[in-house]
């Protein structure tokens, strides 16, 4: 029987495969029998995610050095992928981060931001998207199929307040993902689908200690996502691995342009 969600040997390539948000989507994606390319800037990091995923799962994993702000290092990995497995189905961007001076402090104004930081966020969290899908993406519209994936924040919604670098970053690359979706439809067939999601709040190594304190209780501003979550808690990497799931298979493929909240509600809700 056709399984609309199958995505049993596709070829999913994922930046920040590292990381907790994308190692987890990994994971998920080995588990349903894809074949996955972790790339990250440490090599040594990308290699011990790989071979954790092929210790539960043999040869599902591959770990390659990339550097994503360089089309030439995306552009010989690129290569690498191409030769090894003859395509690639899926391109997931889950790289992205913010920096302390694109942070507004607690008892700081707009005006003590540091465009040097700000600069580099954008970099990371737009031009880190844009330059993997214009690589990937241009073997996509080769093989006239293809699913490039990417990740948006509640950021980008509403003024989350100190994050301004990452909030504007972020908001320019859901305006990417929007264009490349259309760009790539009307010109190269309706097959290559571009999406995003926004996750909620999650708590991963970057912001740890800005949502909870040592002994886990919530910080105040915390407490604050909190109260502004319907759900009443955080979410869990594992959450987003069924949306993921189902932009990288065939049960979504008339979407694309779309940014999809994996919220526990936080974007429907008016705090009142």
């Amino acid at each position: 029987m056709n399984n609309l969600f199958d995505i049993e040997n596709k070829i999913i390539v994922i930046t920040g495969g590292t990381g907790v948000l994308g190692g987890c989507a990994a994971r998920n994606l080995v588990e349903l029998g894809a074949k996955v390319v972790v790339l990250g800037r440490d090599l040594s990091k990308a290699l011990k995610k790989a071979n954790e995923l092929n210790s539960f799962s043999p040869n599902s994993a591959l770990g390659l050095e990339t550097n994503i702000l360089s089309e030439k290092s995306l552009n010989d990995v690129k290569n690498k992928i191409i030769a090894h497995y003859g395509k690639v189905d899926v391109l997931i961007n889950a790289a992205g981060g913010n920096m302390s001076g694109a942070t507004i402090g607690e008892h700081q104004t707009i005006f003590d931001l540091s465009m040097e930081d700000f600069q580099k966020v954008t970099d990371l969290n737009l031009n880190g998207t844009v330059l993997p899908s214009l690589v990937f993406g241009k073997v996509m519209a080769n093989q006239k199929e293809g699913v490039i994936i990417n990740y948006s924040s509640m950021a980008v919604d509403r003024a989350i307040t100190r994050v301004v670098g990452y909030s504007a970053s972020k908001a320019a690359m859901e305006n990417f993902t929007r264009w490349m979706a259309v760009e790539l439809a009307t010109k190269f067939g309706g097959n290559i689908r571009v999406n995003a999601i926004a996750p909620g709040f999650f708590i991963g190594n970057q912001n740890r200690e800005l949502l909870t304190n040592s002994d886990g209780s919530y910080t105040q501003r915390g407490q604050t996502i909190i109260n502004n979550t319907p759900m009443k808690r955080f979410g869990n990497a594992d959450e987003l691995n069924g949306i993921i799931q189902l932009l990288c298979s065939d049960a979504s493929k008339f979407i694309t342009g779309t940014v999809i909240p994996v919220d526990g509600g936080f974007s429907a809700f008016s705090g009142v």
